[in-house]
This record gives structure tokens, C-alpha cells and sequence, in this order.
């Protein structure tokens, strides 16, 4: 097939959440740093990320919904224009408390992202090339990670703010993303959709809808999240403590560290590319599954090697978890009711994160009863063992929800179809049963 060029709309929908993970991850990556700043252990800091997951999904509920009603602009502008507030306001900080309080707001304007990005980034795209562009924007995930390794790299040690100077710097590019929104027209799907006087609906006119969407088709969307909490597991779980594992177990510095994030970000590039697009052939549920097999392969030379193939392993195992996630935005969008896909994705990935909140706490916990011999003084931990039990259990759990869920590939998403009404109804059966 001819893969078309991205337009302007998918390009700024990619950006966007590539920035919302970088926003995220200048928490994750400088655990360290803040342990020392507020003098509180690992476990304790990891409670900002905690509540930070925990936030996101009442930030999608509320801005998906103001994005399906009133169209994707204004949504989108208000909630970066909050998220430059927190993430610079995380750099203000001067107690754990107002730490703990500030990364909770900003969960809830990150949470608002997603499922509005999504829709800008895809819903415009051709059928034949939708698998394509969702690898390419899940992908915004590892390449915001990526960015916030190597951002943290140039300031690291450069400014006597210290780890400040990451979270200013993450609030400047919103300020782009809102001037290009500004300039842009709601996509054509979003347009064709919007019937006469549906923006005119009372408030509580769009919660009954909600209501009977959530009553319909309950089974559908249980589903979703129960999926989107077991993939969380798989990228927090494999991610956010992996550096402290160099760093304690293997005494990787911070310039190793480094080079094995970004060499592992890469395979994640990579794969949600290749198997985004590898979906739109084998079908959402054989690429996520084999990709589970694979990473769960992989973990022991992943966590337990220490020599240049730790490098491979980390190209590799990324490759497989973030393939697998590549497939995540379109499957979701499939499994959505047109009307409010904007809602419903967003929603039901941040509920599924939610559940799965705590895999930050969760692993450092455990790790803490696995101590490693000290170098200098310093309590550290055995946190590979962990990495590498925790991810095989979720790889398992993965594989076999997905295999039990439904697919609807090529579903319709511009919603016009003569089954739909008023949004109550969609042409694919959300509340079909799950096998």
C-alpha cells in the first residue's frame, strides 16, 4: 500500500503526547535527585509518580468529554496551558508535600491528553494506514522518554538549579503546541460527526448520554480497561526503576545509564512502528501476543546481564513492549463508539493505568527486601530480580487477556453510519461478549 505523508493535525496529535511523556518521566528519571532534595527514600518518592498515574484519569474523563461535545481545540489549548503550569510549578517545589500535591495536578492535566491527541493524530489517517500511525504515536511515549534521558543528560550537573532546570524546561514546548492548535481546524471525521445543535447540549443532556453508553456496553469497556492496566504494568513495570537497577546493581554512572535508556527507547521506536503497521495485517491481537512472548524471553539477559549485551537486550525488550503498545491506540479507537471516542479511549487508558498506579511503589517496595552489598555507604537493592519476575508474570497475564478480548479491526470511525443515533449506537457491538 501507499502510506500517505502525515498531515499537520496527526504530526501536532504525536508531538503532543510525546511531550506529555517527557513531561512525566522528569520525575521518573530523576529519583535520585529528589530522594536527596526532600530527604525521603525511593518508596517515598515513587508516591509522586503513584499519584501522578492515579490523577490521569479524571483528567481524561472531563477534557475528553469537552473535546467529544465542543470539538478538539479548546479542550486541547486548556489543557496544555495547565500542564505548563504544573510542570513548572513542579520546579518550585521546596518541600515532599507540596511535591506529592503539585505531580498530582499534573497527573490530572496529563490524563486529559491522551485520548484527544489520539483523535487529532489519527482519525484523518486512511484505513489502509492507520496501524502505521498508531505504532508511530504510541510511539511519542519512548521518544518522550527518550528526550527527557537526553535533556537530563545536558542539564545534569550544568546549572546550580540541578534537576529544577528539567521541569522549567519542559513547560516551553506546549507553548508551541497551543500556537500551532490555535491555526488548526478540527479534524474532517470530528466534523462530519457533528450533527446540527449537538454543540448546543446541556451538561446533563451529555451525562445521560454517558450513562447509557456506559450501561450499554459495560462489558466492552471493563474489557478495555482491564487490558490498558495489564500493558501499564508492562511499560512502568519494566521502565521506571530500571535505572536505579544500573545504578545499584550493575554501578552503571549516570552516563551509562544514559546510553542504555536511550539505546532501549530506540528499540521501542522501532518496534511500535513495525508492529503498529504489522497489526494492520496479522490483525491487534496476534501482534500484541507475540510480542508478549518475545519480551518475556528477553527479560533475563535484560536484568541480568551487565557486559555490551546489555545493550542488545534493552534495544530488544523495549522493542517488544512498546511493539506491542504501538497497537494500542487504533485497537482502542476501534473498540470505541464513535461519538465518544474521545472519552472513552482516554478514559479507559487512564482507568487501566490507574490500576495498575502503584507498580512504581509496588517494585521498590520488594526491592528494599533484596539489599546488595554497599559501595559507599549507600543502601541499595537488588532491583533487577524484581524487574525481571514482575514482568514475566505480567507478560503471561497480558497475553491471555488479550486473547480472550475482542477485535474489531477496520472498524468505522468516522460514526456515520446508519446504526448510530444521536451517538447512543454504534455500528460495532460494544457489549458483544468477550472470546
Amino acid at each position: 500500500m501507499g502510506v500517505p505523508e502525515p498531515n499537520i493535525p496527526s504530526q501536532v496529535g504525536v508531538f503532543s503526547w510525546s511531550w506529555d511523556a517527557f513531561d512525566f518521566h522528569t520525575a521518573t528519571i530523576t529519583y535520585s535527585e529528589l530522594s536527596k532534595e526532600f530527604s525521603r527514600t525511593y518508596t517515598q518518592i515513587s508516591v509522586g509518580i503513584t499519584l501522578t498515574l492515579m490523577f490521569r484519569p479524571f483528567g481524561a474523563a472531563i477534557f475528553g468529554l469537552a473535546a467529544d461535545r465542543h470539538g478538539r481545540q479548546w479542550p486541547f489549548i486548556i489543557n496544555n496551558i495547565l500542564l505548563i503550569i504544573f510542570e513548572l510549578a513542579t520546579g518550585f517545589c521546596q518541600t515532599y508535600e507540596q511535591f506529592l500535591a503539585v505531580r498530582s495536578l499534573f497527573g490530572f492535566a496529563m490524563g486529559g491528553i491522551y485520548g484527544n491527541a489520539a483523535a487529532t493524530a489519527l482519525e484523518d489517517i486512511p484505513d489502509p494506514a492507520k496501524g502505521l500511525f498508531s505504532g508511530m504515536y504510541q510511539n511519542g511515549y519512548p521518544f518522550g522518554y527518550l528526550l527527557a534521558v537526553v535533556f537530563w543528560k545536558a542539564f545534569d550537573e550544568k546549572s546550580r538549579y540541578g534537576w529544577r532546570v528539567l521541569f522549567w524546561f519542559g513547560a516551553v514546548p506546549p507553548v508551541l503546541l497551543i500556537v500551532a492548535r490555535c491555526y488548526m481546524q478540527e479534524t474532517r471525521v470530528y466534523q462530519s460527526r457533528k450533527g446540527p445543535g449537538e454543540i448546543s447540549k446541556t451538561f446533563k443532556e451529555v451525562l445521560e448520554e454517558i450513562f447509557f453508553i456506559v450501561k450499554g456496553y459495560w462489558r466492552r469497556i471493563s474489557y478495555m480497561i482491564l487490558m490498558m492496566a495489564v500493558f501499564s504494568f508492562t511499560t512502568h513495570g519494566t521502565q521506571d526503576i530500571y535505572p536505579l537497577m544500573l545504578q545499584n546493581k550493575y554501578g552503571f554512572d549516570s552516563s551509562g545509564v544514559t546510553r542504555v535508556q536511550v539505546t532501549g527507547n530506540i528499540g521501542g521506536i522501532v518496534g511500535g512502528t513495525l508492529i503498529g503497521y504489522s497489526s494492520q495485517i496479522f490483525g491487534r491481537r496476534l501482534a500484541i501476543i507475540a510480542m508478549c512472548i518475545l519480551g518475556g524471553a528477553l527479560l533475563y539477559p535484560y536484568t541480568f546481564s551487565s557486559d555490551s549485551g546489555l545493550y542488545a537486550a534493552a534495544f530488544f525488550e523495549q522493542f517488544m513492549v512498546q511493539g506491542a503498545f504501538g497497537v494500542v491506540p487504533i485497537h482502542l479507537i476501534e473498540l470505541s463508539p464513535p461519538a465518544f471516542q474521545t472519552f472513552i479511549v482516554g478514559t479507559s487508558y487512564h482507568l487501566g493505568i490507574l490500576v495498575a498506579s502503584a507498580s512504581n511503589s509496588i517494585e521498590t517496595a520488594i526491592g528494599e527486601r533484596y539489599p546488595l552489598p554497599s559501595r559507599d555507604g549507600t543502601a541499595t537493592y537488588d532491583y533487577g530480580t524484581v524487574i525481571c519476575i514482575f514482568a514475566a508474570c505480567v507478560f503471561v497475564v497480558l497475553a491471555l487477556v488479550v486473547s480472550l478480548g475482542p477485535e474489531d479491526r477496520g472498524a468505522a470511525l468516522s460514526g456515520n453510519n446508519d446504526n448510530e443515533e444521536s451517538g447512543r449506537a454504534n455500528p460495532v457491538d460494544l457489549n458483544s461478549p468477550i472470546a
